[in-house]
C-alpha cells in the first residue's frame, strides 16, 4: 500500500519533518536534487547538455541544486531563472548563489537550441493557480525546445490535486517525485505529463497520512497475498459463501452469464442467477455450475425466499429498467438483509428512486460509471469530474454506503475511510460487460466474508490486474470482458502461489 498526498497534504508532511523532526530543509534539497541526478543516470537521460528552468520556491532551489551537482559531475549544465528575486525562497536562494559559486552558467533567457535535457524546476506541487504571463511563456519554451524532458517533482501546471491541466503543463518524459507519488500525477490528465514517473525516498516523515481519511491510497501487486481472503483445508461450498445474482432481463443473459461466472472465479462457494425465463436454457449451457431460478413476473414471496437463502446479493447487471424491474430492486432493497451490490440498471432506478437508499437496513456497495453517478447525484458528469472527491465523499457520509466510482481512474470511497484510487489496469477494459464482471467479482468476495468496503477495494484491484494479464495475454484492442474473468483466474494463480513460497 502506498499514499498518494495531494501537494497541500505533502506540504504538510515536509513542514512536520523539519518542524518536529528537526531534519533541515536544506538536507532535503539536497537529498531531492541527488536523486534527481541519481533518476536521469540510472534512465540513461542524455545530461552532455542539459538546461535546468528554475522558478523562484523551493522547487527552483532544486533545480539549482540539480544544475549544481551536474556540472560537479562533468555535464555542460545551464540554469535559467525565470522567478522573481523579490520573492525567491531563502533556501532556493542560498541554493542559487552556491551554484553560481560552483561554477554554473545563469542566464534569463534561451537562444539556442542543441540543448540535449531540459529540467523542469519552475513549479512545485504547491501550484493552485492558472498560469499566465513570463511563466506561460517560460513553460512553452520548454516544451518547443529540443531534447528530453524532465521534471523535478511534478510537471510545472499539472494541479497536485486534480491532475487538471493550469492553463498550460510542461510535457514531461520522465518525472521524480520525491517520498509519495501525488494524486495528481496519477489522475487524468496529469498522468499523460508526467511521462515515466520514479518515486524518489529523500526521508520526509509521512507517518500523519494513516489518521487523515482525505489522504488517497493505491494498492501494488506485491499486496495482494495478505489481501486475498484464506482457503481453508477443512472446508465445502458453504465455507466460501451463496450469491444471489439478481441480473439479466429478457435478452440480456450475457450480464447475468459474466457476473455469475466473475463471482466464482473470484472464490464464492455457490451462485444463484434470478433471471428473465427467457434467459434459462442459454445461462444453462453457458454456467452449468450455477442454479439457475426465473421469473417471467413480479413474485413478491419467491424473492424474498431466494433473498433468504443468499449470503450476498448482486442486482442491477442487465435487469432493465422496466416496472417489473423497479419492483424486483425496489423489493430487494427493502428485504435484504445481507451485504448488497448494486449495478448498472439498478444504479439508473435508484437515480430516480433516493429513498431507497435510505431504506436499505444491510450494507450497499454501489458501482456506478461517470454517468450513473451523475445520475444519483443529479449534476453533469463534467461537474463530477471536476469534484468527483468532494462529490463522492458527500454522497456516502449521506447514505453512509460504499461507492465505487469507476472511471480511468476508480476511486473507492467510504465515511471515515481512506480513499482507494486504482493505479493498475489499462485502457483494452473499455469494453461492454466489464462492469458486470466488477460486480461479479466485489460479490464474490463479499461471499467469503470480508467487510464491503475491503471486498469493494480488492474487487476493484483484482479486476485491473486481470485486465492487465488480458492484455498481456491479447493485446490492447481484441480483449473481451470474458478475458477480464481469465485474468483474474491467472493474477489469483500467481498470487496463491507467491504465497506458497
Amino acid at each position: 500500500m502506498r499514499y498518494l498526498p495531494t501537494g497541500e497534504w505533502m506540504q504538510k508532511a515536509d513542514s512536520f519533518t523539519i518542524n518536529e523532526i528537526g531534519l533541515p530543509s536544506l538536507v532535503l534539497m539536497e537529498r531531492a536534487a541527488l536523486k534527481v541526478v541519481e533518476a536521469m543516470e540510472r534512465e540513461q537521460i542524455n545530461l552532455e547538455k542539459p538546461l535546468i528552468f528554475c522558478g523562484s520556491g523551493n522547487n527552483g532551489g532544486d533545480g539549482f541544486a540539480v544544475a549544481r551537482l551536474l556540472k560537479e559531475k562533468g555535464y555542460d549544465a545551464t540554469a535559467v531563472f525565470v522567478g522573481h528575486e523579490s520573492s525567491m525562497s531563502a533556501d532556493c536562494r542560498r541554493q542559487k548563489g552556491i551554484a553560481e559559486k560552483c561554477g554554473v552558467p545563469m542566464v534569463t533567457t534561451v537562444c539556442r537550441q542543441e540543448y540535449t535535457t531540459i529540467v523542469d524546476a519552475v513549479f512545485g506541487v504547491g501550484l493552485n493557480r492558472e498560469i499566465t504571463g513570463d511563466y506561460l511563456e517560460s513553460i512553452v519554451k520548454m516544451n518547443a525546445l529540443s531534447g528530453q524532458k524532465v521534471a523535478v517533482d511534478i510537471p510545472s501546471g499539472i494541479c497536485s490535486a486534480t491532475g487538471r491541466v493550469l492553463g498550460c503543463a510542461f510535457q514531461a518524459d520522465l518525472t521524480v517525485t520525491f517520498q509519495c507519488e501525488k494524486l495528481g500525477l496519477i489522475l487524468h490528465p496529469g498522468h499523460m505529463y508526467a511521462g515515466k514517473t520514479v518515486v524518489a525516498d529523500i526521508g520526509i516523515q509521512c507517518g500523519l497520512f494513516e489518521k487523515e481519511n482525505d489522504i488517497c491510497y493505491t494498492y501494488e501487486k506485491k499486496d495482494l497475498p495478505v489481501l486475498m481472503p484464506p482457503r481453508r483445508p477443512n472446508s465445502h461450498k458453504g465455507t466460501y459463501g451463496k450469491v444471489l445474482m439478481i441480473t439479466g432481463s429478457k435478452g440480456m443473459s450475457g450480464a447475468a452469464y459474466l457476473s455469475a461466472k466473475a463471482a466464482y472465479t473470484s472464490g464464492a462457494g455457490l451462485v444463484q442467477i434470478y433471471t428473465s425465463e427467457d434467459n434459462r436454457v442459454i445461462l444453462q449451457q453457458q454456467l452449468p455450475e450455477a442454479i439457475i431460478s426465473t421469473y417471467t413476473e413480479f413474485e413478491e414471496e419467491k424473492l424474498k425466499s431466494l433473498l433468504g437463502w443468499a449470503d450476498v446479493v448482486c442486482i442491477g447487471c442487465g435487469l432493465g429498467q422496466s416496472r417489473l424491474s423497479e419492483s424486483i430492486l425496489e423489493t430487494t432493497l427493502k428485504e435484504v438483509r445481507v451485504p448488497c451490490v448494486a449495478d448498472a440498471d439498478g444504479l439508473n432506478i435508484l437515480s430516480c428512486h433516493p429513498e431507497l437508499l435510505i431504506t436499505t437496513e444491510r450494507p450497499l456497495i454501489l458501482t456506478p460509471h461517470m454517468k450513473e453517478m451523475s445520475g444519483l447525484l443529479g449534476c453533469s458528469v463534467a461537474e463530477l469530474q471536476e469534484e468527483r472527491f468532494e462529490k463522492v465523499k458527500a454522497f456516502t457520509e449521506k447514505y453512509g454506503v460504499v461507492c465505487v466510482l469507476k472511471d480511468a481512474r476508480t476511486v473507492v470511497a467510504k465515511r471515515k475511510k481512506h480513499n482507494f484510487v486504482n493505479t493498475a489496469g489499462n485502457s483494452s477494459m473499455a469494453k461492454a460487460g466489464s462492469g458486470d464482471v466488477l460486480a461479479g467479482v466485489i460479490a464474490g468476495l463479499l461471499a467469503q466474508h470480508m467487510y464491503p468496503y475491503e471486498a469493494a477495494v480488492l474487487g476493484v484491484y483484482l479486476h485491473a490486474c486481470g485486465g492487465d494479464e488480458a492484455k498481456a495475454a491479447k493485446g490492447s484492442y481484441s480483449v473481451l470482458a470474458e478475458d477480464l474473468i481469465a485474468g483474474i483466474a491467472s493474477c489469483t494463480k500467481k498470487t496463491e502461489e507467491s504465497m506458497g513460497k
